[in-house]
Order: C-alpha cells, then structure tokens, then sequence
C-alpha cells in the first residue's frame, strides 16, 4: 500500500469519542455550564463524558491582594470540598432525560485521608440511588497540589481508601484515582507500591489510572519518565482491573513524540491490551477546547488498527461503567 494511500484511510476515519476525563467545576468550583459543554459535544462528535468535581477548592487567603487563578498560583492553602458532588448533581438534574443519557457522573467529594469517608460515600449513593456511575478523581501523592492540603498526602493504599475501594466493588463502581508513580526528583517508581497493593488487595474494584501516574510538575523536573512503558506493561499483564486513562500528560512525550510522530512501544502497547486505555481531556471548568485537546490523539489513534481505535476513542470508557448502565446504553 502506498504512503499516499496509507494518509487517505487514515483520514477516512471517523472517530467518536468518550471524553473519560472531565471535571464540570475548577478548583474554585465554577463552570463554564452545560450549555457550551454541549456544544463542544455536537461539534467534536462527543457522544459521552464522565462528569466529576474537583474534590479541593482553592483558598484566596486574607493576606493575598489578588485572587489566584490556579491551585499553584499562590501559597495558600487548599482543603476538601464535598459540596462539588452536589454542583455535579444539580448540573446534571438541569439536563433532560436525552441529554443526561451522554453524561456519567462520578462522585468525588472526599477526604481520602478520613476512615469517615466510605460512610460519606455509602450516603451519598443511597441519597441518589443510581445517579452515581462511578468514583473520582481521587486525589492522592498530586503534586504541589497535596501538598498544599492540610494533613499528609493520601496515599492509594491507606486504610481511608481500601474502604471506599471495597465499597466501589460493592456498588459496581469504577474509581478515577490520581497516584503519582514518582517524586519530582526520583529518577524510579517511588510511589508504585502503593498503586500496585491497591490493585493486588481489591481484584474486584476497577481502577482507572489518572494520567498513568504522570503529571505535568513531574515532566518540568524530568521531561520523559523512562521506566512508564515496561512498567505499565507489566501491571496491565498483571493486574486485569487495571485501565489506563491517557489524558493530560501522557499525550505528549509517550504516545507522540516531539515531531508529532506515534511512539512504536505504546502503539504495541495499546494494541496488546486494546480494552485497557481510554481518552480524557481532563479539562476543569473550562470548556472551550475540550473538543481540540481530545482531537489531539487522532495521530496516535490513526497509528492503531481501527477496530481497536475506535475503542479507545469511546467505547473503552463505556465498558468500564456498572453493568446496569451499560445495558442502558446497549438498549
């Protein structure tokens, strides 16, 4: 087959898309609302999207004269915000039944530091029986971010959040967590452990891995983490309830390089575990290019059999929702 040829299929493809990474409020808790949300969505071919908060809201301390517009835009603090869950769901209750077909919400508004915090959960659930598809983000070893938190930064094994894991397993829910696979410095895994007995304890809770443990402070420090591919090859050969969520920060340096170009292991790497990863655009509040950052990975989807892009550009993110709702989607 010719190159040119090879450009024409490729283009030929016509991608839908589930935006498996989204958070409706920033970390002051607004939002650019539904109405441009869904406008984005018609005009990108996004056919559904897991709707969450933000679990911490950003504090505009006393002593600071101008409001900061980020979480690291000041040094003041930031602390745990449970009324998100209830933004998440007065937005979604203001759609109609059509509109609410397309959206997922999952539930994050809790500290994962507190043993409390199964039991927060278990009444939240029970307060909107089948409202919540899924739980997350969790936020634990983010960053600046944890540290910026009162208290130590929550760890994806502590006792907190081997409840609430026990508890997705118990209502079918997957959950959304943030677990850094590294300090800003550490050239190794430092913090895998903690992710890997997580996913060893709770076979039957699935996990999907924010940005696979990547973040954007860590590539400010150390540009490309060498050790991600084979040791995301072997959890995903190990661990069957592990998903990878490909948004933020694992767009560019792993699945393209600097020219823009498909990386040859990750395309193997997608293609061997072709139910595993998803697409997000992690995008907080803001809605304006949420379409453009999930278009961004055509290259990549285009290096990949189309049958297994198409899955990892939608359908993924589905097939990980509870049960009941993927028979609603099928019907």
């Amino acid at each position: 087959m010719s190159a040119l040829l090879l450009v024409s299929t490729a283009q030929a493809r016509d991608y839908r898309y589930s935006d498996a990474h989204l958070h409706y409020v920033d970390f002051f808790q607004e939002s650019d609302g539904m109405a441009k949300l869904l406008r984005q969505m018609d005009e990108f071919a996004i056919d559904h999207i897991m709707l969450s908060g933000i679990p911490v809201a950003k504090k505009w301390d006393e002593n600071e004269p101008k409001r900061p517009r980020y979480y690291a835009g000041d040094d003041a603090n930031a602390y745990w915000y449970s009324a998100t869950d209830v933004l998440i769901a007065d937005a979604y209750r203001q759609l109609t039944p059509e509109q609410q077909e397309r959206f997922h919400p999952f539930l994050s508004g809790f500290n994962p530091n507190d043993k409390n915090a199964d039991a927060h959960v278990r009444r939240m659930l029970e307060l909107d029986p089948g409202l919540w598809q899924g739980i997350g983000e969790i936020f634990t070893r983010h960053d600046d971010l944890t540290a910026l938190i009162h208290g130590d930064a929550p760890r994806a094994n502590n006792e907190a959040l081997a409840r609430v894991y026990r508890l997705a397993a118990e209502y079918d829910l997957p959950v959304m967590l943030h677990s850094n696979i590294t300090s800003k410095r550490e050239r190794n895994p430092l913090y895998l452990e903690e992710l890997e007995e997580s996913l060893e304890k709770h076979p039957k809770t699935r996990f999907i891995w924010a940005h696979a443990g990547t973040s954007m402070e860590l590539h400010r420090h150390q540009e490309k983490l060498e050790f991600l591919l084979p040791t995301l090859t072997r959890l995903l050969e190990t661990y069957p309830n592990l998903y990878i969520d490909l948004s933020w920060t694992v767009l560019e340096p792993y699945l393209l390089d600097a020219g823009g170009k498909p990386d040859a292991g990750w395309v193997k790497l997608v293609k061997r575990y072709p139910a595993r990863f998803m697409l997000g655009s992690d995008v907080v509040g803001s809605f304006d290019k949420v379409g453009q950052t999930l278009r961004a990975f055509v290259p990549f989807l285009d290096a990949l059999p189309e049958d297994v892009a198409m899955q990892v550009a939608r359908d993924n993110f589905l097939s990980i929702l509870p049960k009941k709702r993927q028979r609603e989607i099928a019907d």
